[in-house]
């Protein structure tokens, strides 16, 4: 078998004691981390778009549905992370079962995944953030706003926000894990109370009449706005970058990843719910219908109240998105593909070169970049994580180097949950526009000539290889 195919010896791995991050967080930690970077702008966009253009009143069919492809996924990711609990999310994954280059195709494409949600997060984050100052009489000049909420020519466009917050975010990121996850649960705390806020106020105008037609686009319009509603589930994968940081893995990790999923449904769920039942359907085809649904019923007040949430809950996102790609760049250094600098740690235990790399990048991204079409690049990368980790527990439990690991989670109704979640990813990749694939085969190009330029021979696994055949 060619030596780019060769497995990580897992077993070795867990048994290394000489690991360089702190174990500090619990499974408390973990859920507020998911619930934090699942719960986004999505909540506060999406259910009215779903609504008005698939699913009308039935829109909380489509949350359901897509929480169950997520949830058969989520149970794939908590086996893995319980047998497994190294960083590096998915990429480790394949690495113990696929192999070397399989490994970095799928953590390559997690770091689209990473990237590219950390700079469109920050660029939505930026344009509710100028709707904020907005209403204090304050406007940037043009050439300082974002390329992807202006028409006609971008070019020369810098948006200094975006590009500020993302710089911001590194900042506290580099403080230490401790610092990050405090500030990171005061947002999230702030981001539930802001949705409840909205649930409570929109009960009261609930009216039965706009529950009907309850499916005015039939039951074909719950697949097709579950399409939409899956991309709001994204996220919880990044939980599982956190396992090396994480005290008793084996049982805290399964459940921080399947608890944020089921709090984060529960919550799209009822927002959708009274949101449709307070306002028809029909004139929820907005950018913004959480806030358009409280101006239409004379709720102002609530509605400045859900805008500074959503700058909250954007926040975030933000500070986990990036927390996870930086945990892949260490993880790729570590096991010698990317040079040895980025796996250094600072007196924080933090890598900082990788959380520099990281933060820079996205910065760089989110000032310049039309965000609204690379954006597409987190949903195929996501989608192929999830679909290799589905199917990935199989290999998991019968591969020569993993067959002996005891998972403390074990995914229920196995072998069915594993197919059905690999099946349902590969069926939403097939969905995706041409334009994405197109994107997404430049950017694997990109990365396989870093892994044969570089990776590939300073793996550490060929080095090993190459050492054994000496002696």
């Amino acid at each position: 078998m060619p030596s780019f195919f060769r497995k990580k010896d897992v077993i070795n791995d867990l048994k290394n004691k000489d690991t360089v991050l702190e174990r500090t967080l619990g499974s408390k930690d973990l859920i507020i981390m998911g619930v934090g970077v699942i719960v986004g702008s999505g909540i506060f966009i999406t259910p009215g778009i779903i609504a008005a253009n698939y699913a009308g009143p039935g829109v909380i069919f489509t949350y359901l549905f897509a929480a169950l492809v997520c949830i058969g996924a989520a149970f794939c990711y908590s086996e893995f992370a319980s047998t497994i609990p190294l960083a590096g999310s998915a990429y480790t994954y394949s690495y113990s079962v696929y192999g070397e280059v399989v490994a970095w195709i799928v953590g390559w494409s997690l770091v689209s995944e990473y990237l590219f949600a950390a700079a469109s997060t920050a660029v939505s984050w930026s344009a509710y953030f100028r709707n904020l100052l907005a209403g204090f009489g304050i406007t940037l000049p043009k050439a300082l706003q974002s390329a992807a909420n202006t028409s006609g020519n971008s070019q020369g466009r810098f948006d200094i926000i975006a590009f500020v917050i993302v710089l911001l975010a590194t900042v506290l990121l580099l403080q230490g894990l401790t610092e990050s996850v405090k500030i990171n649960a005061i947002m999230v705390y702030v981001k539930i109370f802001v949705i409840l806020l909205f649930v409570v106020v929109a009960a009261f105008f609930v009216k039965p009449k706009n529950y009907s037609p309850f499916l005015p686009f039939g039951w074909s319009g719950i697949g097709k706005g579950a399409s939409v509603a899956f991309y709001a589930f994204l996220g919880f994968d990044v939980v599982s970058t956190a396992s090396e940081e994480v005290k008793n893995p084996k049982r805290n990790m399964p459940i921080g990843i399947i608890a944020s999923l089921l709090i984060v449904a529960v919550l799209y769920s009822l927002v959708s719910f009274v949101l449709v039942g307070a306002v028809n359907y029909k004139q929820l085809n907005v950018a913004d219908p959480v806030a358009h649904a409280l101006n239409i019923l004379n709720q102002n007040w609530a509605s400045g109240i859900i805008s500074l949430g959503a700058v909250m809950g954007m926040t975030t996102v933000l500070l986990v998105i990036m927390y996870g790609g930086t945990r892949l760049i260490y993880s790729f250094s570590r096991d010698g593909l990317l040079p040895k600098g980025f796996k250094s740690v600072n007196k924080n235990s933090i890598p900082a070169n990788s959380t520099v790399l990281v933060g820079l990048a996205a910065a760089i991204a989110a000032a310049v970049l039309p965000i609204e079409k690379i954006t597409e690049l987190v949903n195929i990368g996501t989608l192929l994580a999830f679909a290799s980790t589905s199917i990935g527990v199989i290999f998991l439990r019968h591969g020569k180097n993993t067959r002996d690991l005891k998972p403390a989670f074990k995914v229920p109704l196995y072998p069915i949950f594993p197919l059905i979640s690999f099946f349902a990813c590969i069926y939403l990749m097939t969905q995706l526009q041409p334009f994405t694939w197109h994107m997404y085969g430049i950017w694997t190009g990109i990365g396989l000539v870093i892994y044969f330029g570089y990776g590939y021979g300073h793996s550490l696994i060929n080095k090993k290889k190459a050492n054994s055949k000496r002696i």
